[in-house]
């Protein structure tokens, strides 16, 4: 039970930290590219910061709970998830390649947890 708690610990830190990403990608689109002022008064930027402040504490549970050379790897699981909204929010293009990026990172991922 511990350990499930752990890895919930460690999915919800990698949510936020895509989360934020989308964030800091919606600041800067909004504010035309990497205008400071904009950026500093931008709600989705400061959204984004709080949700990598709230992701780093989480970050510090799941370190004090799973070897680091376990959940470091796994966070490798953000790129995976980032490509769900790049692709639907962002209409960014998923190529074959990219696909098979994914494949060989959930690969991964299931061999170190194993």
């Amino acid at each position: 039970m511990n350990t499930i708690v752990s890895y919930i610990l460690l999915l919800l830190n990698i949510i936020l930290l895509v989360c934020g990403q989308i964030l800091f990608k919606l600041g800067l689109q909004n504010s035309g590219g990497l205008h400071w002022m904009k950026l500093i008064s931008s709600v989705h930027i400061w959204s984004g910061l709080c949700l990598y402040g709230l992701a780093t504490l989480l970050w510090f549970a799941v370190l004090s709970r799973l070897p680091l050379s376990v959940a470091y790897p796994l966070q490798s699981l953000a790129y995976v998830l980032a490509l769900i909204p790049a692709y639907f929010l962002f209409h960014e293009t998923m190529s074959i390649t990219k696909i098979a990026g994914v494949a060989v990172i959930i690969f991964g991922a299931y061999l170190i947890v194993k």
